[in-house]
C-alpha cells in the first residue's frame, strides 16, 4: 500500500488539464523551499499539504526535538501565509485563544481584540498541556472557521488551518484531548526521529551556521499565494468519487465499530474526513477520481486518532494503527 506520508508522489494523470498541472507543480514548491529548512521529514510536509487542500486541520505528535515547530513556521512562510503560535500553558485562558473584550477608557465603551486565532495558519504548541476548558475555545474556530463572542460572530480568515503539536511520553501536567476535540482534526501525523542519514544531514547544516529561527536567511520564501490555495482546494473538492468507493469508506468505518478490541469506532465526521483527505492525496498526484488506493493510504492517519480501544485491549498492547490495518485488510475491495 502505498503511503503519501512516507513516499514520492505519484506520477500525473497523462489528461491533467494545465491549470491543475501548474497548480500540483506550485505545491510541489513549497515542498521543495521547506526542505530549505526541515530535513527527514517528508511525510509530515505531504500530511500538511494534504490537510491545506482539503480544508482540513493536522494534530504532530512527536517527542521533542523532531522539528514540529520548525516544520510548521516553515510551512507557512513557504505559503506566504499569517502565522501566529499559542504556547499552550496551564494557566492559559480561553480569551487568550480566541480573543476578548476590552475597556477603552477613550471611547468608553469596550472592543474586542482579536486572540492569535486570527490567522492563516495557527501553531497550537503543546496542546495537551492546557485544560480542557481553554482547548475547546478551539473547537468553535476549527468546526465553524468563526468566533462568537458577546453575542457578535466574527469570521476567521480564509485559508484557515489549524496545526497542533502534542509530546506522546510525557504524561506530568497534560490533559488528553477530548474525543470531541480530537474528532475536529483532519490528520493526526507521527513525526519520527529521522534517518540516520537525515539526522546527519540535520547536523552538518547546523555546523554550517544554520538557524532554525533565521527561516529568511536560509532563503526561504514564499512561492505561492492564497489565490492559488483557493483554486488548489476548489480542484481537490471536484475530484470525482464513485458510488462504489463511497460505499468502501462506509463499510470500512462500520468494520471500526465492530472490532472486538474498539470501545469507540469512527463517526459519520470521521468517514468525510476520509473522503476530503482521499480527494486531495488523489488531485495532488494527477488523478481525476480517488481509487481504493487513495482510500486506503489515508485511512491510517486520518482515523488513528478517532477511536479509542477497549481497556484489555490496551493491556494487551494492541495498537490502534494495527486495528486499522486489520480493518483494511478484512473489507472487500470495490473492483
Amino acid at each position: 500500500m502505498t503511503d503519501p506520508l512516507h513516499s514520492e508522489r505519484v506520477p500525473p494523470h497523462a489528461g491533467a488539464a494545465l491549470d491543475d498541472a501548474a497548480l500540483r507543480e506550485a505545491m510541489h514548491r513549497v515542498r521543495l523551499e521547506i526542505g530549505k529548512a526541515v530535513i527527514g521529514q517528508d511525510g509530515a510536509v505531504t500530511g500538511l499539504l494534504i490537510a491545506l487542500v482539503a480544508r482540513g486541520h493536522v494534530l504532530l505528535e512527536g517527542v521533542p526535538g523532531v522539528a514540529k515547530t520548525l516544520l510548521v513556521r516553515s510551512f507557512s512562510r513557504a505559503l506566504g501565509l499569517e502565522t501566529t503560535r499559542i504556547q499552550f500553558t496551564p494557566d492559559l485562558m480561553p480569551g487568550d485563544v480566541s480573543g476578548s473584550l476590552v475597556y477603552d477608557a477613550r471611547s468608553g465603551e469596550f472592543e474586542f481584540r482579536e486572540g492569535p486565532v486570527f490567522a492563516n495558519v495557527v501553531l497550537a504548541d503543546e496542546i495537551n498541556r492546557t485544560p480542557p476548558k481553554t482547548q475547546s475555545a478551539l473547537l468553535e474556530a476549527m468546526e465553524e472557521r468563526q468566533v462568537s463572542t458577546d453575542g457578535v460572530t466574527r469570521p476567521l480568515p480564509d485559508p484557515f488551518l489549524v496545526a497542533a503539536t502534542q509530546n506522546p511520553v510525557e504524561h506530568e501536567g497534560t490533559y488528553s484531548l477530548p474525543e470531541a476535540q480530537l474528532d475536529r482534526f483532519m490528520l493526526k501525523l507521527v513525526v519520527d526521529i529521522p534517518a540516520r542519514d537525515a539526522e546527519f544531514a540535520v547536523l552538518r547544516r547546523h555546523a554550517s551556521g544554520f538557524q532554525p529561527r533565521e527561516l529568511e536567511a536560509a532563503g526561504l520564501h514564499a512561492v505561492v499565494g492564497i489565490a492559488e490555495i483557493h483554486a488548489a482546494q476548489r480542484a481537490a473538492a471536484a475530484v470525482d468519487a464513485s458510488d462504489d468507493l463511497l460505499g468502501y469508506i462506509v463499510d470500512l468505518a462500520r468494520a471500526t465499530r465492530q472490532s472486538p478490541s474498539v470501545e469507540l469506532g469512527v463517526s459519520p465526521r470521521a468517514s468525510t474526513a476520509l473522503l476530503a483527505a482521499s480527494k486531495a492525496w488523489a488531485w495532488l498526484g494527477g488523478y481525476p477520481a480517488i481509487t481504493p488506493d487513495h482510500v486506503q493510504t489515508m485511512l491510517v492517519p486520518t482515523w488513528r486518532h478517532r477511536i479509542r480501544l477497549r481497556p484489555e485491549a490496551e493491556l494487551e498492547g494492541v495498537s490502534v494503527d494495527a486495528i486499522l490495518t486489520s480493518v483494511l485488510q478484512q473489507t472487500r475491495v470495490p473492483i
